[in-house]
């Protein structure tokens, strides 16, 4: 078994089928319906990761998501209605890792459970990111692209760093600007698409393809991997 994970969902028929996903790809699903059974599910044997509906007859995956990052660092996927962008930022502020959307695709959520579980056992120290011909050397600050060196500015670079480092996981507008801006310029969204137009023009290929940085409309940017 690649590991033990908790599902939450109060609508039988998708608790059903992701416990049949999950089980096809190799792991142990641990499923429950509401959110005080959650808890006590987790607090009662510890699971490897958790997957968990937004919206839950006795409470809602936010609370969900806050109550057992306060305690455990294992992947937090939500499921999350489509257009519910509001509700995914505040999933991924109180700590959820990515968020699927409803209807979702089996391959789709094995994918995002894989990468979420894979970041969870890297090293914090990691000295170098490489992704698709590009290469991003923490150590030294260098960045290459198939060989040749990119000059970034000093938050270019850690806005890459910072996207790259945590790649595969979707990091909120506010999540970003904290990170590398600082707590008061949590709020503006103009200057981190600036600079993630900048890093575009600089990393992507010529023909626009979002190789490297993808976006998720209102909400924010993950890094492939």
């Amino acid at each position: 078994m690649k590991g033990r994970v908790l599902v939450v969902d109060d609508e039988l028929q998708i608790l059903r089928a992701l416990k049949v996903i999950l089980r096809e790809a190799g792991f142990e699903p641990v499923a429950v319906a509401t959110a005080e059974e959650a808890l006590d599910a987790a607090a009662t044997r510890p699971p490897d990761a958790a997957i968990v509906d937004l919206v839950l007859p006795d409470g809602d995956g936010v609370a969900v998501t806050e109550q057992l990052r306060a305690w455990s660092d294992m992947p937090i996927l939500v499921l999350s209605a489509v257009g519910d962008e509001e509700q995914k930022v505040r999933a991924l502020e109180a700590g959820a890792d990515d968020y699927v959307t409803k209807p979702f695709g089996a391959r789709e959520l094995v994918a995002r459970l894989g990468a979420a579980l894979r970041r969870a056992g890297r090293a914090a120290d990691e000295p170098a990111i490489v992704v698709d011909g590009l290469e991003i050397d923490l150590a030294a600050r260098v960045v290459r692209r198939d060989g040749e060196a990119v000059h970034l500015t000093p938050i270019e670079y850690d806005l890459l760093r910072t996207l790259a480092r945590n790649r595969g996981r979707l990091l909120t507008h506010r999540a970003l600007l904290t990170e590398v801006w600082g707590p008061a310029y949590a709020d503006d969204v103009r200057t981190l698409r600036t600079h993630i137009a900048n890093l575009r023009r600089k990393l992507e290929p010529a023909d626009g393809e979002a190789r490297y940085i993808r976006t998720d409309p209102g909400v924010g940017y993950r890094f492939a991997g």
